[in-house]
């Protein structure tokens, strides 16, 4: 065989192996007219609420009753008293699409390594946790005090949704919520007088720090993330997206992953990237303002009205369907109920399963947080309404 012939005959090979492999890969995703009908704005996810968390070490947990008179609200024992599967288990088992995921600065390593309140209840202050000791921000929910984890590190979290998204390359968006938090039992004078630490500031550079984990992860080029930069395109702000309604289609958001930051990093992130220009992760910002895309508004209850206005005007707005535990011990879906028909796009909860103790112990019910379709995902009642396609959304 000529050598012109022979690479025609291996260029011939190749494409019809291309074309074969997508076909294979199209033939296993059941593409329906949602995805090119609804948009990214218009359907409606479940997330968990600290979904990284494992309950307290039970001797802290006990010893919080005892102290519970003068504690901080935030460490309140009654209000912490939930716990969580790994991501695998919450996205393969319980459909749920988004995540929330807390994290403290640690530019320097070591400032979670040891736990304060083991001087309190007999057990060995340090946490013996290589991983904790180096460098990078740290996943946890309160310095010192209720530091169980699946994930020790945002690195460590990141690599768990990038390899589950690997895995299943044509799901519903994922929505991770990262919290930047600051709190800390050392902010609490009296706390403060029994040695509790503050914990480390948020600043510009921790700001650009966070990029830079992202991008460790998923890849300078983010191929995976919807960006601000992607969404934006051509507009000039992400609060011309939203109010003129461009958000992708159902059908290019699947496979991606969208970060969206609340807490004390916020305005460094924003400070010197208008309309987030460059960075990877959205912020929860109020509506009139360049970078609202995103909006957060947690009382679907007394908030509704104003959910379902935002909903209405192009934004993604997450809310929750119960927190501190109440809804769990009480059994009330009125949150749920209103966070469904507000039109939210995302209602977090500490519930995509009961409570195990739940008609077991008293005090406990089963609550569980569901769409009444029973599906992972549905068509947005508020903005989605005259879309003629299936409610239930799968994936």
């Amino acid at each position: 065989m000529s050598k012109p012939i022979s690479l025609l005959f291996v260029l011939l090979l190749g494409i019809a192996a291309c074309k074969k492999d997508t076909k294979q890969a199209e033939s296993e995703y059941p593409h329906t007219p949602q995805d090119d009908l609804l948009h990214l704005n218009q359907i409606q996810i479940i997330a968990s609420h600290n979904s990284y968390r494992l309950h307290t070490t039970d001797t802290v947990f006990k010893y919080l009753y005892q102290i519970q008179s003068f504690l901080p609200s935030n460490m309140d024992p009654d209000g912490i008293d939930y716990t969580h599967v790994d991501f695998d288990e919450q996205m393969n088992n319980y459909g749920i699409r988004g995540l929330e995921i807390d994290i403290y600065n640690d530019p320097n390593g070591g400032d979670f390594a040891n736990r304060k309140i083991h001087d309190f209840v007999g057990l060995p202050i340090e946490s013996g946790i290589a991983e904790l000791n180096d460098p990078g921000f740290k996943v946890l929910h309160i310095k010192d005090v209720d530091y169980n984890t699946h994930y020790y590190t945002f690195k460590k979290a990141m690599e768990a949704v990038r390899n589950w998204s690997d895995a299943h390359p044509y799901h519903l968006p994922l929505f991770i919520n990262v919290e930047t938090k600051l709190d800390a039992p050392g902010d609490n004078a009296t706390l403060a007088g029994f040695g509790f630490q503050k914990a480390v500031p948020w600043n510009t550079s921790a700001a650009d720090k966070l990029d830079e984990e992202v991008k460790a992860v998923f890849g300078e080029n983010t191929d995976k993330l919807i960006t601000p930069d992607k969404l934006r395109g051509n507009l000039a702000t992400l609060e011309d997206v939203a109010k003129q309604k461009k958000w992708p289609t159902l059908y290019d958001s699947r496979g991606k992953i969208i970060f969206i930051m609340e807490g004390n990093a916020v305005s460094y992130y924003k400070s010197g990237h208008p309309s987030l220009q460059g960075r990877t992760m959205f912020v929860y910002a109020a509506p009139g303002t360049p970078e609202a895309a995103f909006v957060i508004l947690n009382d679907p209850t007394s908030q509704k009205a104003n959910i379902t206005q935002r909903v209405q005007e192009g934004y993604i707005v997450r809310t929750r369907s119960d927190s501190g535990t109440e809804q769990a011990r009480t059994g009330d879906y009125t949150d749920m109920n209103n966070a469904f028909s507000s039109g939210a796009q995302i209602t977090s909860t500490d519930y995509y399963k009961p409570d195990a103790r739940g008609g077991i112990d008293s005090g406990w019910t089963t609550f569980s947080v569901k769409f009444p379709e029973g599906s992972v995902a549905r068509k947005n009642p508020v903005n989605a309404a005259g879309i003629d396609v299936d409610v239930r959304i799968v994936k």
